[in-house]
């Protein structure tokens, strides 16, 4: 198996870990997970050249909450990163992969916040400490942040951080750590003042290197809707009916997912079918055949098991979760628009995550537009209009002279009848 083709089943990590990021929808590790988590198991200084939307906050993430010992009661693992939106980001992701380690204490600091709520945290002894360079000067000088007997640093997005000014902080808090640690680096870019950091710092590096995929949308109408996760079915299922789609990919991000809006999309009516890791081959196998063959009109999907589709004739892809990953996106949107036809992509963005769009947004450097779910009006006209449509047709095969009289007639006994013909049409069906 290539090294860019590893699933998280393969890597040596704990069961509680491995149950969280299932938890979590992942299944595969982006390039830089792999190229990066087994180099830092082992205990290896890192750098990783990788961008924001890589999967990166989960490749130092994992080794950080894998090695975190929860018995002890010092600072294990120091993140320094340059915003406090990325502190509490990284947080937020590291509380979730931390979910079944009962025990281990995160917690972000940064400027802008109280510094006494933080000290009233920090008496709680966490092991991991996530913090922008400013407030973790601060806590240093007051003594609040005891770094004796920290076995990690992760140093994220380092080229932000020393254009931000932080080059002595960085090297301030560096000088404060013990000497046996283990140091990961990474940034999107590596120029020289990032190389000078590295050889000052580390010990024998190992350095990875992701790079971004070719990003490839042309042809693909992309649209997102802003929905409540309990309304997501009730809107995917007028998208489909006002855009009259008969082929179509809805992305979820668990198994679990795919397997309830799969039945539940049956349940409203629709052919539909679940694709996901734990269906035997033979099982998916069929599914997809089905698909390719215009047997089943909806796909719901995890990323993972959606990677052998190759059907032309996809005209929307939904993303019915948004990926964790912006690769992910990219692949996902790439299964509609092909062959020369145009495709539409729609995306559900539930809250806060706007923000994760904005990313995916800047990432693929596409227009994706904000529109609102259809009306139930919008869905009845569209229905309406289908239905004349087929009459229309039926009308211009011709042929249709025998009915002409039994129409006829039908209409003159509904206009003579003030009860709208009722009686008439219980009679002619009794006859």
């Amino acid at each position: 198996m290539n090294m860019e083709d590893l699933i998280f089943k393969e890597l040596s990590i704990s069961e509680e870990i491995q149950k969280a990021i299932t938890d979590m929808g992942f299944e595969e590790l982006t390039p830089i997970q792999s190229l990066a988590i087994p180099h830092i198991l082992k205990g290896k200084d890192v750098i990783g050249q990788a961008q924001t939307g890589t999967g990166k906050t989960c490749a130092f993430g994992i080794p950080a909450i894998e090695m975190a010992e929860r018995e002890s009661e010092d600072i294990q693992v120091l993140i320094i990163c340059p915003t406090r939106e990325l502190a509490i980001q990284i947080s937020e992701e590291l509380t979730h992969v931390s979910k079944y380690k009962k025990g281990i204490g995160i917690l972000p600091i940064y400027g802008g916040q109280p510094i006494n709520r933080q000290i009233f945290a920090l008496k709680k002894r966490p092991q991991i400490i996530i913090g922008t360079p400013g407030r973790i000067m601060d806590h240093i000088r007051r003594k609040t942040l005891k770094l004796g007997n920290l076995k990690m640093v992760v140093l994220d997005e380092a080229d932000e951080m020393l254009n931000m000014g932080f080059r002595e902080d960085i090297d301030t808090i560096l000088e404060k750590v013990p000497e046996e640690k283990q140091i990961i680096l990474f940034s999107a870019t590596m120029p020289q003042e990032i190389l000078e950091l590295t050889k000052k710092y580390q010990k024998d590096p190992v350095h990875v290197k992701a790079s971004h995929r070719e990003l490839t949308v042309p042809g693909i109408e992309q649209y997102y809707l802003e929905v409540s996760e309990s309304a997501k079915l009730e809107v995917l299922s007028r998208l489909i009916d006002t855009n009259d789609i008969n082929l179509a990919l809805v992305f979820c991000n668990t198994k679990k997912k795919v397997d309830e809006v799969a039945s539940s999309l049956q349940s409203r009516g629709y052919a539909a079918e679940a694709l996901h890791g734990d269906m035997r081959q033979e099982q998916r196998d069929k599914v997809m055949n089905k698909f390719r063959k215009g047997k089943i009109d909806i796909l719901v999907a995890t990323d993972v098991a959606a990677r052998g589709i190759d059907v032309d004739d996809v005209e929307a892809v939904f993303n019915y979760d948004l990926p964790n990953d912006e690769e992910y996106y990219v692949h996902r949107i790439g299964r509609t628009g092909r062959a020369g036809k145009t495709g539409k992509a729609f995306s559900f963005v539930v809250g806060r995550e706007i923000y994760k769009l904005k990313d995916i947004k800047r990432y693929t450097k596409s227009d994706i537009l904000f529109i609102r779910p259809p009306s139930l009006i919008d869905v009845e006209e569209k229905k309406t209009g289908l239905l004349l449509n087929k009459v229309r047709e039926t009308l211009k095969e011709g042929d249709l002279a025998k009915y002409t009289a039994y129409v006829n007639n039908f209409l003159e006994d509904v206009n003579s009848h003030d009860d709208n013909g009722i009686d008439y049409i219980n009679s002619s069906c009794i006859a």
